[in-house]
């Protein structure tokens, strides 16, 4: 114990090899590096991930992954790679999912063999439903069946992670250490992918990793295909005509538009219409923009929810029509044609009575763009009455929404007092960051459809929303990506007092990494989203609030480092303790007591509609009969 032996020096050797000179493919051709190498799987693994870009890992290391951890040890010495050694693969996950979606940059989740294994499944639900490229390395029974191994699922069948992990994207078993290439090929594919990149699972039977490969050759390690996907192949000379011949236009723009900016800008003007968004895609348009009638759906806006009530043609981009954001598929129901833009087959033919334009946002929104302008008889009219009507409907939003900035406080029973509401809590922050280098995360819950409400981003990365899973204590865990960006913006993550607590670690794991930002925590001591959801549908909310109060402050003082604050009871209170938190350089947490009641001050409001509960005989006749 404690001797360097071969393995270790050979490992150690590699790395500097590579560290030295700038790369794998560098460090082969000075010789430093054999082209064809002794090595065991899990070195390869970590090598064939290297030359892929991955250098951040977020780990949870366990009996199911010694010797790959044992690997990234003498990496990270080389200064090849960053290790987070994590208390929660959830947290692992997130903090994964977040770095790619802010940078771009793409990291890989480590766990070992069953419950971490299924806690960073569950979690992957974010990258999986946002468009996001994580790897997933886990432990997995051994091959050689020899019993049940501790952690599998106790089984008398083959794979059966292998299978679970298959249901929820692509997935790939190591039982045969020699197909190592293939693996890392159909992972650079998934993660990497040109419109729908998405989580990656490559399992590691325990029995497998530390297997010796001689004479591997390295150049089998694949690199990442760049590949583009371009416009449309037909079909804009009849949605060209429908355009002109509609005289609603209605562009519902989703996460897959985020590169289509200028030409959708173009579009609105070419085709008269008014945008609305979903969550995710907010800022594509910028708020302020005479044509965007913000947020629509369940939790929409007044505005959006008009347009999508009366547009008698539907242009959508890039979105995947989640039940919220069109009212579970009842947003439109004066709506005769879809003109539906999107690279996926799938999510292009959606709607009934659709023209599928197969093809990337950006590049078939500005071949449309071209037959409009040899279709126009002319410029648009600036004030037809389709803009007029919708930007009526927007004036009327955003006194709806004075009224409650106009209103901060409110009496509020559980806390005994007047506390700030949770728009105000929203607005407040977001007018006190104007200017400042921040971006927004909002976790789960009333928190996020406020959030959304409230935010008016000018352009794309400016607030993040995982509204396509919705999952609890996604943004707390999102601060920790902070730890693994050079120069990285202040992150704030908006959350409530139940989102918080799916994954406080990160106080913990955020310190110990040097991660910078600002937990804003609304505590209504409730899970506010679906107490009001029950008393809307049943009049009585039930086991979804507590009864006793969580001093939460003295939770975060007892974390070494963090700045624990009171956010107040009035905006003047909660802005001095953000700028507080702006200036720590490490974690804050500023905790803000916020209103619940049937105060309609309160809360945003709900403007569609939604298939759950009570609800749903209605909804689904509603659907049946508009028909699209």
């Amino acid at each position: 114990m404690g001797v360097e032996d071969q393995l270790t020096r050979s490992r150690i050797k590699n790395a500097q090899a590579i560290a030295r000179h700038g790369g794998i493919a560098a460090a082969v051709q000075s010789g430093q590096l054999p082209e064809r190498l002794d090595a065991t799987l899990s070195e390869l693994i970590v090598l064939g991930l290297l030359k892929q870009g991955v250098r951040q890992y977020f780990t949870v290391f366990g009996h199911g992954s010694t010797d790959i951890g044992e690997v990234l040890r003498i990496y990270q010495d080389a200064g090849l790679v960053r290790v987070f050694g994590l208390r929660s693969e959830i947290e692992a996950s997130h903090a994964a999912a977040a770095l790619n979606w802010v940078s771009g940059q793409t990291a890989a989740v480590i766990t070992s063999i069953g419950p971490g294994a299924l806690q960073a499944l569950a979690a992957s639900l974010v990258p999986a439903s946002d468009g996001l490229g994580v790897w997933y390395l886990m432990g997995d029974e051994t091959t050689e069946d020899e019993g049940f191994n501790m952690q599998q699922i106790p089984k008398h069948e083959q794979h059966l992670f292998l299978n679970l992990a298959a249901t929820m994207g692509k997935a790939y078993s190591l039982h045969t250490p020699s197909a190592l290439p293939t693996a890392l090929r159909r992972g650079a594919n998934c993660v990497h992918h040109p419109f729908k990149p998405a989580p990656f699972y490559l399992l590691a039977p325990m029995n497998t990793q530390a297997i010796y490969i001689h004479d591997f050759n390295l150049r089998e390690l694949p690199d990442v295909a760049r590949i583009e996907v371009g416009p449309a192949s037909q079909g804009y000379d009849l949605a060209a005509a429908w355009i002109r011949q509609s005289q609603r236009v209605l562009v519902k723009i989703g996460g897959g538009a985020r590169n289509a900016a200028m030409e959708l800008a173009q579009f609105l003007e070419l085709a008269d219409a008014v945008c609305v968004h979903t969550p995710m895609a907010s800022g594509i348009l910028p708020y302020t923009h005479p044509r965007c009638m913000a947020v629509g759906g369940s939790k929409g806006s007044l505005c959006g929810n008009y347009a999508m009530e009366h547009a008698d043609l539907l242009v959508a981009i890039g979105t995947r029509a989640v039940c919220q954001s069109d009212s579970s598929r009842t947003g439109y129901p004066n709506v005769k044609r879809v003109v539906n833009i999107n690279p996926d087959i799938d999510d292009a033919t959606h709607y009934a009575d659709t023209l599928a334009l197969v093809g990337d946002a950006a590049a078939t929104l500005s071949q449309l763009n071209v037959h409009l302008e040899k279709s126009s008889q002319g410029p648009c009219t600036p004030t037809s009455k389709w803009l007029t009507d919708c930007q009526e409907q927007k004036n009327q939003w955003e006194a709806f929404k004075q009224l409650r900035y106009d209103r901060p406080v409110l009496p509020d029973a559980f806390w005994g007092k007047e506390v700030l509401t949770q728009p105000a809590a929203i607005k407040t922050t977001a007018d006190w960051a104007q200017g400042k280098d921040i971006v927004f995360f909002f976790d789960a819950g009333d928190v996020q459809a406020n959030g959304f409400q409230v935010i008016t981003d000018s352009r794309p990365g400016q607030s993040f929303t995982d509204t396509g899973a919705s999952y609890m204590g996604f943004a707390v865990s999102a601060l920790l990506a902070s730890a693994a960006l050079q120069t990285p913006p202040f992150f704030l993550a908006f959350t409530g007092d139940g989102s918080f607590t799916m994954s406080p670690q990160v106080l913990i794991d955020g310190m110990e990494y040097g991660a910078r930002g600002c937990i804003l925590m609304l505590d209504n001591n409730r899970m506010g989203a679906i107490s009001g959801l029950q008393q809307a549908q049943y009049g009585q909310d039930f086991a979804t609030f507590n009864h006793q109060p969580v001093d939460y402050l003295r939770w975060a003082e007892s974390v070494p480092g963090v700045l624990a604050l009171s956010g107040g009871t009035s905006p003047a209170k909660l802005r001095a303790a953000l700028d507080r938190a702006y200036q720590h350089p490490a974690l804050s947490l500023v905790h803000v007591p916020v209103y619940y009641g049937e105060n309609p001050l309160g809360g945003m409001g709900v403007f569609g509609r939604w298939n759950v509960g009570n609800w749903v005989e209605e909804t689904q006749y509603r659907r049946h009969q508009i028909g699209l």
